[in-house]
């Protein structure tokens, strides 16, 4: 008789490899609604590790219908968890892999047939359409940044200097300008040296310049031409395998979330310094390692608030012997770290009611966050606006701490959606009947904190100020992808 098996993400993961994938889907969505995964973290190493299986036994080269499954898997997933925008983000992540490495082919391919097979002047330099990306869909605000930054894409660089580029700043070699007798010392050399430059020959030889190089008349050398006809017909092209290269760029996303948090956590002994006094929030491993690395070099104190009802537990925990929080303890289930006072760390815990009366001596605020949004703001746990209000009042910096896998391009146009509400039995006792009916109790799981609150994120990829989040969207996200 099989043992009974708590589901969760460890319970998943082993499943992957025996299951078919459309049950591994169903069996995913399932725990999402059930929030039996739930938290940033293990829904995209779940979501990671679920399309690496899709895209592994997609059967076909077609690379269209490869994004439309992840497209349509994507739908599936997100529609079970909307709140869950890690998966979202893991999804969008993936399919502006595949188009890149779709890019890159189709460039290279160009490359090949433009740059060696036609060295006209009237062929001058690749052009990529494929580079281009389609407008912004009308969905997404006018105001957004996305449709002034993401769509704007770098132009390529082409092997030689394009007609189309003049007048703009350009990074290809110059041309070598014709060499006139005013503006030479060598004047007596012009029947032999000027000769050579303007007829393009040296004695004895089929080229005046070396291969890589543009001649004084703009056209390709005879030996130039040579040589690109030498690299196209030197034997067929090795076609390149698609599904292989993504594969290992998803593979990569995952040593990237594995990687997370001691990336972010080499930036503490910029931002922490000694005798500082630090307050936090929840029970976030992402912010325990950040403090637990600043504490081999400094000294300083941090102030705990418990985040009561729903991350009481967790927080106490944490504090007292280091355990890994209940979200993500399957995900590592014998990974621990030592609690902050093992490293000499003076930590106070205090209840949320008691932010406000110690803010007035808290030097610097450090908090997690379940989602970063493209405006700036966060989604994180409930509490977490209560002190950044009450930190923008003291003039006291915030500083989130969060893994590029979570910043969404999604915009909060409406922020109630954003919110998800938990046990009210938490928060009242429904043993006191008379005082539960006449009252609307509520226990909302998450705060959306507006980004004129937070003076810093400190990303895997460091710092950066809130206004310059839709950059980074630019550079992760495909416009075409956003909206799934």
């Amino acid at each position: 008789m099989a043992a009974n098996v708590t589901p969760g993400l460890t319970p998943f993961l082993k499943s992957l490899k025996a299951t078919p994938v459309e049950s591994s889907i169903e069996h995913f969505i399932s725990l999402l609604k059930r929030r039996q995964i739930r938290n940033s973290r293990p829904c995209a190493i779940a979501t990671t590790q679920l399309l690496l299986r899709v895209v592994a036994e997609f059967k076909g080269r077609d690379v269209n219908k490869l994004l439309q499954r992840i497209r349509h898997v994507g739908q599936r997933l997100t529609a079970a968890q909307p709140r869950e925008m890690a998966v979202g983000n893991i999804v969008r992540r993936v399919l502006g892999l595949i188009r890149e490495v779709a890019e890159d082919d189709d460039a290279d391919t160009s490359m090949s047939d433009a740059g060696f097979n036609s060295p006209s002047p009237a062929n001058d330099g690749p052009h990529h359409d494929s580079l281009k990306r389609p407008a912004l869909s009308s969905s997404i605000s006018t105001f957004s940044p996305l449709r002034h930054g993401a769509t704007l894409p770098a132009e390529p660089t082409g092997l030689h200097h394009s007609e189309s580029s003049a007048g703009t700043e350009s990074t290809e070699p110059h041309h070598r300008p014709n060499l006139f007798t005013s503006h030479t010392s060598y004047a007596p050399m012009h029947g032999s040296l000027l000769n050579i430059f303007q007829h393009g020959e040296f004695p004895g030889s089929s080229a005046s310049t070396p291969p890589g190089y543009h001649s004084p008349t703009g056209k390709a050398t005879p030996l130039m031409s040579q040589s690109f006809a030498n690299l196209a017909d030197s034997g067929p092209k090795k076609e390149k395998d698609l599904k292989a290269e993504v594969v290992e760029g998803i593979r990569e996303l995952l040593d990237e979330l594995d990687q997370v948090d001691d990336q972010i956590a080499a930036y503490a002994l910029d931002h922490i310094h000694s005798n500082e006094i630090i307050l936090t929030h929840t029970a976030s491993t992402t912010v325990q390692k950040f403090l637990l690395t600043a504490a081999r070099k400094r000294k300083f104190t941090v102030v705990h608030a418990e985040a009561y009802p729903n991350d009481s537990d967790d927080t106490h925990a944490t504090v007292l012997d280091g355990r890994k929080t209940a979200g993500e303890a399957d995900a590592d289930a014998d990974e621990r770290f030592k609690p902050l006072t093992a490293a000499g760390i003076t930590v106070i815990l205090i209840p949320d009611s008691a932010v406000f009366a110690i803010m007035s001596r808290v030097n610097k605020v450090i908090l997690a966050t379940h989602t970063v949004l493209a405006n700036g703001g966060l989604v994180a746990a409930a509490g977490a606006r209560t002190i950044a209000k009450a930190a923008k009042m003291h003039q006291t910096p915030v500083v989130v701490v969060s893994g590029v896998y979570k910043l969404s391009p999604v915009y909060p146009f409406d922020v109630e959606e954003l919110i998800e509400y938990g046990d009210a039995g938490k928060v009242a006792d429904y043993d006191d009947g008379d005082f539960v009916d006449k009252v609307d109790v509520v226990n909302p799981l998450y705060d959306y904190v507006p980004a004129d609150l937070v003076d810093l994120y400190i990303t895997n990829l460091g710092g950066h100020a809130p206004s310059y989040l839709y950059r980074i969207v630019a550079d992760h996200y495909r416009v075409e992808d956003i909206n799934l």
